[in-house]
């Protein structure tokens, strides 16, 4: 029996494939999740991420948040594809910034509409139009 036959045949460790073009390159397997970043923060998103496709999302209505979902679903993968990442890890850690930032966008309106609900509601009820 020869050494060959028992030489297990040795693959290098992950290879860094980001940055290669759209729809380019081998997606790693960790990063194939749902980017909320990219679903709240969609062409903003995709210029700091060089994902072109994504100003899409500013199409009327029912276009726009279609790119929203589908942004959602790839985001991760095009983002991989279309900018070169130092490491998983390190594009990981930037996805999750544009996360918070992406939450924080979303829920500001609303926190801004309560904050003006409440102060014109303190002023009625100062001024005494409403009694509280």
């Amino acid at each position: 029996m020869s050494q060959d036959s028992t030489r297990v045949e040795k693959r290098p460790a992950t290879e860094n494939t980001s940055g290669r073009g759209f729809l380019q390159g081998e997606i790693p397997p960790e990063i194939k999740e749902w980017n909320w970043g990219a679903f709240f923060l969609t062409w903003i998103w995709g210029i700091g991420n060089k994902v072109w496709i994504s100003f899409i999302a500013i199409a009327p209505f029912p276009i726009g948040l279609a790119m929203g979902i589908v942004l959602g679903i790839k985001g991760n993968e095009w983002a991989w594809q279309c900018k070169k990442w130092d490491s998983i890890e390190h594009f990981r850690h930037r996805q999750r910034i544009w996360i918070y930032w992406g939450i924080a966008a979303f829920l500001a309106p609303f926190v801004f509409i309560l904050g003006w609900i409440l102060i014109i509601v303190g002023l009625l009820g100062y001024y005494g139009y409403i009694r509280l």
